[in-house]
């Protein structure tokens, strides 16, 4: 699932999509109104975003409601927890060493 989260995110135009859906529901003419692209090619990046979990859509009337799932970011935030403690580990121990290893004036 997170291969497919990432993958989701790694457009712009999706992630626009998300930052909206962040604030609000929205139909899918309305998410496809800003976008200077076809309706097929936002129902495209919205089919990404569904099979990533990162959308659910439900029908309403004769249109699609669509909304933000924020689970599938939980694992994405654990994920950069983890390369973050990494690198500052490894920064820390990159400090000492050139603090313990300065030349004398």
């Amino acid at each position: 699932m997170l291969d497919s989260t990432l993958y989701a995110l790694s457009d712009a135009t999706r992630r626009s999509i998300l930052g909206r859906l962040a604030q609000k529901e929205y139909s899918v003419n309305e998410i496809a109104e800003p976008y200077d692209m076809s309706l097929a090619a936002v129902s495209k990046h919205l089919k990404v975003l569904e099979k990533a979990d990162l959308i659910t859509k439900r029908k309403e009337g004769r249109s699609y409601k669509c909304c933000m799932n924020y689970t599938p970011l939980k694992e994405v935030e654990s994920l950069i927890k983890e390369y973050k403690q990494f690198w500052e580990s490894r920064f820390d121990e990159l400090e000492h060493f050139l603090s313990d290893n300065e030349p004398d004036s």
